[in-house]
């Protein structure tokens, strides 16, 4: 098997201590299994800057987008009205997700490029006072733009509403305090940042909020609520685990800490992605987001002229052991490389150099 390097947000590359955790088989039900489950939540309430006073961590199988479901069913009543902010695909799949589970709900959009802007969202508040919930996602994959989280968390806290970050592609990559933004509720995943592996998603959520959420949820597998009264107990789950993936996270969790905690790693993200930015410049590849508005997790770049064949570009990139992220989800003709996961400056130098190449073989 071929060991290819994913410049993706998630899945990603992993270590290899990561992946040898997969290498045992553990029952849901025995005491150090549930150890490690119930470890994993006080380390993510410390990773989010949370007290175990306030607030809580709740696990739930599948991806991020089954976790960002269950809030949606959980935290969401038929008597809320939800203010959806979407600038790419993954808030207009929350707008999907809503439509599906029968909410009510209002959508704010901007661009792929642009912020929401703060003012027009406080008009909305103040003319539409049957708003109950804001939910937006801080790190859009669709671009790399990075959303004013803090902006949408004041203006949240002033107008007494439920807040609700989808901060997949951004939590452990960069500081997010979630007791000091106000923020309600977060949702993650095992397989961004943090650096483990698919099969589960997490929740922080304020306690005084989720105890609000009982008989909420119209789907069994996605209650929240229950997920977390049952994992409460001794930390097991109400059906059946991960258990491979969970205890590679337990692993992953250790590695972040060992690397100096989330500013370390947000100090290597930026710097795979600055230098990303600047290499892929000279080599005629411009960002789509503007400097100040990009995260450090992944960047959509432009096509380089009309002649540029993405899927020949993607094929001579794999060939040589670095795997994009396919999928054009903006209108203008754009591809991303993301740089989070076990990568680091070399790998963002060799990989410049091979596009260097490339591109001087096309040109010829």
């Amino acid at each position: 098997m071929v060991h290819y390097k994913l410049l993706t947000p998630g899945p990603l590359t992993t270590s290899t201590t990561v992946k040898e955790e997969m290498l045992f088989d553990r029952c849901t039900w025995d005491n150090e299994y549930k150890e490690i489950t119930q470890t994993i939540r006080t380390k993510l309430l410390e990773l989010a800057g949370a007290s175990n006073d306030d607030y809580t961590a709740v696990l739930m199988q599948g991806s991020g987008s089954f976790a960002v479901e269950s809030v949606m069913m959980s935290a969401i009543s038929t008597q809320d009205k939800l203010l959806i902010i979407s600038n790419g695909a993954y808030g207009e799949r929350m707008v999907k997700t809503a439509q599906y589970i029968g909410l009510n709900y209002r959508v704010y959009d901007a661009a792929y490029n642009e912020h929401p802007k703060v003012e027009e969202i406080r008009e909305i508040l103040m003319v539409d006072q049957d708003i109950t919930h804001i939910m937006m996602v801080h790190c859009e994959t669709t671009t790399g733009i990075l959303n004013p989280i803090e902006m949408i968390a004041k203006l949240s806290n002033e107008f007494g509403k439920t807040f609700i970050i989808d901060a997949m592609s951004s939590f452990g990559g960069m500081e997010i305090n979630v007791s000091e933004l106000g923020i309600d509720y977060l949702i993650s995943s095992a397989n961004k940042c943090i650096q483990g592996v698919p099969g589960f998603a997490f929740v922080i959520a304020k306690k005084e909020k989720l105890l609000t959420c009982k008989g909420n949820a119209r789907s069994l597998s996605l209650d929240l609520y229950d997920q977390w009264k049952e994992m409460d107990k001794d930390g097991k789950w109400r059906f059946t685990s991960p258990t491979h993936v969970v205890a590679a996270f337990a692993r992953a969790i250790d590695e972040l800490e060992e690397e100096g905690g989330i500013p370390a790693r947000f100090a290597r993200y930026q710097q795979n992605n600055r230098i990303l930015r600047e290499r892929m410049e000279i080599l005629g590849f411009k960002a789509y987001i503007s400097e100040e508005k990009q995260s450090p997790i992944i960047t959509a770049f432009l096509f380089p002229n009309e002649y540029f064949n993405f899927a020949e570009f993607y094929l001579f990139m794999k060939e040589r052991g670095y795997v994009l992220y396919p999928g054009k989800l903006t209108d203008e003709n754009t591809f991303r490389i993301g740089n989070i996961g076990e990568i680091y400056q070399e790998d963002i130098e060799d990989l410049c150099r091979i596009i260097e190449e490339y591109m001087g073989v096309v040109t010829k």
